[in-house]
């Protein structure tokens, strides 16, 4: 079987660095036309979105799809509520989850699968305190040093 390929529309870097993601979830987004023409040229950004469950179904919030360039009417708003496609047990166990506190969630990233389908994988995510943050970083950068220690030394 091959791999399958993704074409990466937006990735949401800062989620990695503001909370700590427990679990991730790959559903799919239900969009016009003129949305997905506008994704195809990456316009799109997933900085401070979030995920709510109302009524038993999951809507994504602050997603800004950029209006496409040659749409007319066919254009719709571009921070509009779009709906994510979840089977019902996926959603159930969102909603359990997080009803405990200081679970929430947040897209990851967004892409196009092989066969031209565009998902969007969220996170079931607890926030970081801030001594958590400098941890990570404390540990990238010894990480760091540590590699560029031994590119060094194997250049000797």
């Amino acid at each position: 079987m091959p791999p399958r390929e993704e074409k990466l529309i937006a990735n949401n870097k800062k989620a990695y660095h503001d909370f700590f993601v427990e679990e991730v979830f790959e559903c799919g987004i239900e969009l016009t036309g003129t949305e997905v023409k506008s994704l195809r040229d990456n316009r799109a950004s997933l900085r401070d979105t979030y995920a709510s469950i109302n009524r038993g179904e999951v809507f994504l919030h602050g997603v800004h799809i950029a209006p496409y360039s040659h749409g007319n009417r066919g254009n719709v708003d571009p921070n509009r509520p779009r709906k994510l496609l979840l089977h019902k047990k996926e959603i159930r166990y969102l909603i359990g989850h997080t009803k405990e506190k200081g679970y929430t969630l947040i897209p990851l990233r967004m892409y196009f699968t092989s066969s031209n389908f565009v998902k969007v994988e969220i996170g079931l995510v607890r926030g970081k305190k801030l001594y958590d943050k400098r941890a990570d970083i404390a540990s990238k950068d010894q990480k760091r040093d540590l590699e560029r220690a031994l590119r060094e030394r194997q250049k000797r």
